[in-house]
This record gives C-alpha cells, structure tokens and sequence, in this order.
C-alpha cells in the first residue's frame, strides 16, 4: 500500500476523477489529497462505512472532495 497520500488519493478515485486532479497543478493535487484524508479523518458519517468497508469509505470521502473542489 503506497504511503503517500496523492497515490492513495488518485488510486480510489474513478477514471475520470483521475484525470480531473492531474490535470491540476501539483500545489492543487496535494490539497486535494489532503483534504481527502481530512474528510476521512473528520467526516463521523464515514466512520460507519468505514467499518463495514474501508475500500468504499476512502472512494466516497474521495467522490465528496472532488465533487466540492469542482462544483466551485
């Protein structure tokens, strides 16, 4: 499992979710990495998920983080 977290981050996202954060600058990548591990970390909904799949909890807080960086 990669240690870092823009791996991790882009490897649960969708295909086109992918393309979207690569197609930001570097600086723009890490924030959304990292506000990816902060909805996990923060979001007490996802724990719950979490629990029963860790696998759909990362893609959900993912899907959220980049449905709210986008819809801007």
């Amino acid at each position: 499992m990669p240690d870092d977290a823009l791996t991790r981050f882009l490897a649960v996202l969708s295909p086109a979710g992918r393309a979207k954060v690569r197609s930001q600058t570097p600086e723009q990548q890490r924030q959304l990495a990292e506000a990816w591990e902060a909805e996990l970390t923060d979001d007490t909904d996802l724990d719950t998920l979490d629990e029963i799949s860790p696998a759909a909890a990362e893609d959900e807080a993912a899907e959220r983080v980049i449905r709210a960086f986008f819809e801007q």
